[in-house]
């Protein structure tokens, strides 16, 4: 994974929180660490000072670092995921969905804290469980996309999916270029930019009569 800065300092020791939202911390602290730090070179101590607690109370949470480094990824595969569906449902009319699905990966990929890492950069990636995870968050949103593709052109579930594969590749690739680039072009026109190259080749295809989206 690559590291893009130092750790961050540890924080006071925290008081009594409800199981939830002392989860919720513990996810937050170790976020911090393992983008900073990744997998290998963080350590549950490391994790437990900056998220003010003692590392016993690490453990009642999660058993291990792996355990810790699993929950967090599926949280933020899920995160990614929720973006892509919310695109997908938020309106009928298919340019926008593909605007939506484009500025889905941008946001994810500029959210704060750099959480993308550990979905895209990974130095754990030869372990089973996390390729799944990343793998399943990849298919969910491919698949996604694909219904609607599918729904609206008439193409079968494959070829829909292929078509949807290439959308949600172009959008990671070129949200992970443009990230450290943002000074240059706004998310905003990065997206619109993403958004009129995609458009112009799904649009090509023809829809079926009643298909899901409006005409282009």
């Amino acid at each position: 994974m690559h590291v893009s800065r130092s750790a961050p300092a540890p924080v006071r020791r925290s008081s009594r929180l409800p199981r939830g939202a002392r989860r919720a911390q513990l996810l937050q602290a170790a976020q911090e660490v393992f983008v900073a730090q990744g997998y290998h070179a963080a350590a549950m101590d490391e994790i437990a000072d900056r998220a003010g607690v003692s590392k016993p109370v690490l453990y009642q949470h999660f058993p291990g670092k792996r355990e810790l480094y699993l929950a967090l990824l599926e949280q933020q595969v899920t995160s990614l995921t929720d973006r892509v569906r919310e695109a997908m449902e938020g309106t009928d009319d298919n340019r926008t969905r593909v605007n939506g699905a484009v500025g889905a990966y941008f946001d994810f990929i500029n959210a704060d804290g750099a959480a993308f890492r550990l979905v895209f950069e990974s130095d754990l990636n030869n372990d089973e469980d996390v390729r799944e995870l990343a793998d399943r968050g990849h298919r969910a949103c491919v698949e996604a996309i694909g219904e609607v593709i599918a729904a609206d052109t008439g193409l079968d579930r494959e070829r829909a999916l292929l078509l949807a594969s290439g959308l949600t590749g172009l959008s990671e690739t070129s949200a992970r270029w443009w990230l450290p680039r943002k000074g240059t072009v706004s998310r905003d026109e990065a997206v619109s930019l993403l958004t009129a190259l995609a458009w112009r080749g799904i649009s090509g295809f023809p829809r079926v009569e009643g298909g899901e989206g409006t005409a282009r």
